[in-house]
């Protein structure tokens, strides 16, 4: 028997709340946000530039992540004006060497303090609600504002790993969940 419909999944995918953001799942109209993120040379780092209809796919792929792994990216979202500004979470894809902590923003939200307040909230779900005992941020070499990034939340350059597709990345070693602060 063919079937002929799909049963929709359920993701349930929650909402965590920072004193100037949500976290919640991506929906469809952070897509233009996204599309224009990957058309410029920002998104050299990871993975881009894209086409819209790769960056369609690489969103889906996010949600997918939270079915497959029960964690992933929350969109990011002021609370004062709704604007999306980005995305953090927790990361884990084929081919990855442990868990970890990632954030991209958009040009307008960086330099703000967004990425180092979602990646507190992030960090802080994969230690306290999943357990994880460690956690690696992977950065593309020369990506000086996620290294200054990964610094400022206490990450330790540990070493480099060479990516199939992506080429060479650095490991950042977060601190364990008994060295950071609550």
């Amino acid at each position: 028997m063919i079937a002929t419909e799909l049963a929709p999944t359920t993701i349930q995918i929650p909402t965590l709340e920072t004193e100037r953001m949500f976290l919640r799942a991506m929906r469809q109209d952070d897509i233009d946000a996204e599309v224009e993120f990957f058309a410029s040379e920002r998104s050299h780092f990871v993975g881009g530039p894209l086409e819209r209809d790769q960056v369609w796919r690489a969103v889906a792929g996010m949600i997918g992540h939270w079915a497959l792994r029960g964690f992933g990216f929350w969109a990011l979202e002021e609370k004062a004006t709704g604007r999306y500004l980005g995305r953090a979470g927790l990361w884990y894809p084929d081919r990855w060497p442990e868990r970890e902590i990632g954030w991209t923003l958009m040009a307008d939200a960086e330099g703000k303090g967004f990425g180092h307040e979602a990646a507190l909230a992030a960090r802080a779900y994969a230690y306290d609600e999943l357990g994880w005992t460690t956690a690696i941020s992977l950065i593309t070499a020369g990506n000086r504002r996620s290294e200054a990034l990964a610094k400022r939340l206490g990450a330790q350059l540990e070493t480099e790993f060479l990516h199939p597709i992506f080429g060479a990345m650095n490991i950042w070693r977060h601190p364990g969940p008994s060295e950071v602060a609550r």
